[in-house]
């Protein structure tokens, strides 16, 4: 048995399909279809059932792939503490981010960190909250940022900031005269209004239910969007009002803007710094989980 066997194991798993797995693999389909019988040959049970349109675990496999993971995930660990101990300045950090903490985050943290650790590669992945969990409990990325609630138990989590959620509505709406009074609004009064949510599967898009159940109703979607600019976008267009982080609001808009108000009970979100519980934290992320705390303790004390 070989290590590369494993990762071609694993990659056709993940792929459910010998095209998608070779292409990734960087191999010809054929060779990963030879590689695979010569493993299940070794092995003395079959991995995948093949027909024509799809590629499944056997139980065998699903058992294999599991433990290939995790030794895939050892060797990874090892190679990177070796890293640190070789070299403390050096190493590489794969970070995951919803799009709405990254496109408002990082472009504060990335530069302190780059100056800080100029040798230490940053690679970046955009996912949805509940994508990130996946990628992060497999190994696929270092750490990763989002908001609680994390569903997955598998992942450790560090708090960063309380950061206060706010109300988005049309210039011309009734709620925007009462800003000017600085009035709170109750989030039982947003009942029979249009809301404009984010797509399922992001953490504030929950954030937003929970925030309406907790009030006695279930939101009147009208408007879904996977980014939080479009969403505020729409509300400004007069279609419909939605929950914002704080950090989001904008006072740049060109023409016509939404107005932000607060709610009442100034209802929070807690942006957390997640990993996977008893994974190795290189010095590379050790490095970045530091800075990211210290450059957003500054920027929202």
């Amino acid at each position: 048995m070989e290590f590369r066997q494993l990762m071609y194991a694993i990659q056709i798993a993940a792929e459910r399909n010998f095209s998608r797995a070779a292409e990734k693999l960087h191999i010809a389909q054929p060779s990963l279809s030879q590689q695979l019988s010569k493993l299940e040959k070794e092995l003395g049970v079959l991995l995948f059932k093949r027909s024509t349109n799809s590629v499944e675990l056997t139980h065998a496999g699903s058992l294999f792939v599991s433990r290939a993971q995790q030794i895939v995930d050892m060797t990874e660990q090892l190679r990177r503490e070796m890293e640190d101990l070789a070299d403390l300045r050096k190493g590489r950090v794969v970070v995951g981010s919803v799009p709405v903490t990254g496109a408002h985050v990082l472009p504060d943290v990335l530069p302190a960190f780059r100056a800080a650790y100029p040798d230490i590669e940053v690679v970046l992945i955009e996912e949805t909250s509940k994508k990130l969990e996946e990628l992060t409990v497999n190994g696929s990325t270092d750490v990763c940022l989002m908001s609680l609630p994390i569903d997955d138990p598998a992942l450790a989590y560090q708090p960063v900031i309380e950061e206060e959620i706010c109300l988005a509505v049309p210039p011309d709406h009734p709620f925007a005269a009462k800003a000017g009074g600085r009035r709170t609004i109750p989030i039982a009064d947003l009942k029979d209004e249009p809301f404009i949510l984010l797509k399922k599967g992001q953490g504030f898009r929950a954030i937003a239910h929970r925030l309406c159940a907790e009030a006695g109703f279930d939101p009147r979607v009208v408007f879904e969007s996977g980014n939080i600019e479009t969403v505020q976008a729409l509300v400004a267009a007069g279609m419909g009002i939605a929950f914002v982080p704080r950090m989001i609001t904008r006072n740049d808009w060109k023409g016509r803007a939404p107005v932000y108000l607060s709610l009442e009970g100034k209802p929070t979100r807690t942006l957390v710094i997640a990993y996977r519980k008893g994974r190795y934290l290189s010095n590379a992320a050790e490095a970045f989980i530091e800075t990211f705390t210290r450059t957003l303790a500054k920027i929202h004390p």
